[in-house]
């Protein structure tokens, strides 16, 4: 394998499905099937996912409730959307673990590094909810921070396009895809690929990042087994 342990990092967002809010099953029993292949390949995973289908916490100020509040019910939606995927996981016969940046001890353990990379060295799915459990850090930070701390051998972004693109090619037809790009390019170009701290982060540890499309099946297993699946960030 060319990835051994990888961090997933999927939106909220790709939840809905076809639906406008919420969650659509469809897209959990999906995602669960992938990182079911990855974890039958050998490989250790991790994942992070945001809360963008239920709450965002930059929505907060825009209705006039305070940032800080707003940001808490980010992280909760991100627990509530771990929780939705570790049962996903689990009927498909995979054994799972919720670390929580906050503490919910009812439904999920609380994070502490060494207990998560103990869990992946016994083939567990480790599933890192509410975010860096601080607020002001999205949940690309917190991706690429638990990535960091697990000592993964790649940050993989799942979205609904194939890679990073010179425009958006859901509004540019011209707009051609990156197979590899350096960090520094990614700067130099502007190009949106996770917000600047978590990319910051990721170019300061030589920790590479692979945006691909998570929803065509079969792509995160020829991804971590080395075939050229979506764009390559790296030194």
């Amino acid at each position: 394998m060319r990835f051994k342990r990888i961090l997933l990092k999927l939106s909220g967002e790709s939840l809905m499905g076809e639906q406008q809010y919420g969650i659509d099953t469809k897209m959990l029993v999906q995602y669960a099937q992938e990182i079911k292949s990855a974890i039958d390949l050998g490989a250790q995973v991790a994942v992070v996912i945001g809360g963008g289908n239920i709450f965002r916490g930059v929505q907060a100020e825009a209705v006039g409730l305070d940032r800080v509040q707003g940001d808490y019910m980010g992280m909760l939606a991100t627990v509530i959307n771990s929780m939705a995927l570790q049962s996903a996981l689990e009927k498909a016969g995979l054994y799972t673990r919720l670390l929580s940046g906050i503490n919910i001890q009812q439904v999920c353990e609380p994070y502490i590094r060494r207990r998560a990379m103990r869990h992946l060295e016994k083939g567990r799915v480790v599933i890192f909810g509410a975010g860096t459990g601080n607020p002001y850090f999205t949940t690309d930070s917190a991706a690429s921070l638990r990535a960091i701390e697990i000592e993964a051998d790649v940050v993989l972004k799942g979205t609904r396009v194939d890679g990073i693109y010179t425009a958006d090619p859901e509004k540019d037809a011209s707009a051609t895809r990156y197979s590899d790009i350096t960090f520094e390019e990614v700067f130099e170009k502007g190009l949106n690929v996770m917000d600047m701290t978590a990319f910051t982060l990721c170019k300061e540890n030589n920790l590479p990042i692979v945006v691909f499309d998570i929803n065509k099946p079969g792509n995160l297993a020829r991804l971590i087994q080395g075939e050229k699946v979506g764009t390559l960030v790296s030194m």
